[in-house]
């Protein structure tokens, strides 16, 4: 800091400061504005990479009651909970979880209301036609969307603007403490919404979670998530819930950059492989469900094999299953040319090939849209479905990384977006939403689609209710 908070200028007097610039702050603070608020919200990125992590997803999932032009068919309570309860495996606090799967029913016809659009699932896109709306040209547009109403609606918005320290004294937030491209300067406001992300940039944070494995981990989101204001309020008493080492970390492609990635650098063909580590050892059932409960895991598992590393291949039969990758796959006629591009003993992975290939059923009835049951027997880790032999060339590979999103360390909510003190009661005007939050429902694994969902329901709620303690 250039000086104590007194000597710095006041550069804004508002209602509500929101912190962060991706779905939840922008939920967030139109939200807030349409309760009749004066409303700020500061972006730590450059205008041109605005969004935080959502400008990179493209769903969101939500009830719903009957099929539309871009949902398949219905999607209830009950099952969107068991499905969550799979992904996490039962790692998740139930009353809250069920509260923001009740309060995602009406975020699609909102979402509507202020400027994004759906379109159907394309080809692909992980079995999830019924249960997830798909934002028509993915999440850069749906960002664009709720900036474009801020500026209809007079939400300010700064860029280029991180807030490094809170003023918080007696439980009550008065003034933030933000850099910018010209130096410090303060906002005050009445309430604050902190919706800035997770620490998955902060690669220091990332190494106290994971150890030095960490230092081989891709980060797919934004660089600018950097845990700030979950280490600040943090110090100032707040209560956290959620592992540190547990996240939204999902299998990429190995030549992927080490952030900023996006969702393009995922690999989705991975029930229909064969997926070995560095030593050609399969490590895990690859089909063990259908990839939209599953492919959240599979960042953990590589990042637990040696050196961070794995290396999926397929053969011709699998190549137009699954949604194409922004990185072309390795090609090669034989397994032992494929061993020969990845660095890989050629003898070891023909050998586990050839034991796959030995434990498979030629003549099982393969359904790549659900599961089939085709297993493999006699061998460790079975493989529980689409278990097809690898043995029609050309073959095709991909190197892995696991590559994180966000992180679930949060800050502990109420069902009114307060952020909550140790003792459990809650700041008076302090309230947060988004990535920041998702352990409150988030405890290990991750569906897709859900991250988006925590977000615009938090969001929302944080907006209505900072609006509320105004007049308080």
């Amino acid at each position: 800091m250039n000086g104590s908070k007194e000597q710095l200028p006041v550069k804004a007097q508002v209602d509500v400061l929101v912190v962060g610039g991706g779905n939840a702050a922008l939920c967030a603070a139109i939200t807030a504005r349409e309760q009749g608020a004066n409303v700020l919200l500061l972006e730590s990125s450059p205008e041109e990479f605005r969004g935080g992590n959502s400008r990179h997803t493209r769903n969101l999932r939500s009830i719903h009651r009957q099929a539309n032009s871009f949902l398949t068919g219905p999607y209830l309570e009950d099952e969107c909970f068991k499905d969550l309860l799979f992904v996490t495996k039962g790692n998740t606090d139930e009353e809250m979880a069920r509260f923001v799967i009740q309060k995602s029913e009406d975020c699609v016809d909102w979402m509507q209301a202020h400027g994004v659009r759906f379109q159907p699932p394309m080809r692909g896109t992980l079995h999830l036609g019924r249960t997830n709306a798909f934002f028509l040209g993915g999440g850069k547009a749906l960002v664009n969307a709720y900036y474009e109403t801020c500026a209809q609606i007079g939400v300010t918005v700064m860029y280029d603007s991180e807030v490094i320290d809170l003023d918080i004294e007696n439980d009550t937030f008065a003034s933030a403490i933000v850099q910018g491209k010209d130096g410090q300067f303060l906002v005050k406001a009445k309430a604050v919404i902190l919706a800035s992300g997770g620490y998955q940039g902060n690669r220091e944070w990332l190494r106290d979670a994971w150890g030095p494995k960490a230092d081989n981990i891709l980060v797919r989101g934004t660089p600018y998530d950097k845990g700030r204001m979950l280490r600040v309020m943090m110090d100032h008493g707040a209560m956290t819930v959620g592992a540190p080492d547990q996240g939204h970390c999902v299998a990429i492609d190995g030549r992927s950059p080490r952030a900023d990635g996006g969702i393009c650098t995922r690999i989705d063909c991975v029930p229909f492989s064969l997926s070995v580590n560095k030593n050609c050892e399969r490590f895990y059932d690859e089909g063990e469900e259908v990839w939209p409960k599953r492919y959240a895991i599979w960042g953990r598992l590589v990042a637990n094999q040696p050196d961070q590393v794995a290396y999926c291949i397929i053969d011709s039969k699998s190549i137009d299953l699954f949604m194409p990758t922004v990185f072309p796959p390795v090609v090669a006629g034989s397994i032992r040319e494929l061993a020969s591009a990845f660095g890989l003993d050629a003898d070891k992975l023909e050998k586990t090939v050839s034991e796959f290939n030995a434990a498979t059923n030629p003549n099982g009835n393969f359904n790549p849209n659900e599961l089939d049951g085709l297993a493999t027997q006699g061998i460790e880790p079975q493989k529980t479905n689409w278990a097809r032999p690898i043995d029609t060339p050309p073959y095709y590979g991909y190197p892995l990384r696991p590559g994180i999103t966000f992180t679930y360390l949060s800050l502990k909510l109420d069902k009114q977006a307060r952020v909550l003190k140790q003792d459990g009661t809650p700041f008076k005007n302090i309230f947060a939403a988004g990535e920041l939050t998702s352990g409150n429902v988030l405890g290990q694994g991750y569906m897709g689609g859900f991250g988006m969902t925590i977000g615009t329901v938090f969001g929302r709620i944080a907006g209505k209710e900072a609006v509320k303690c105004l007049n308080k």
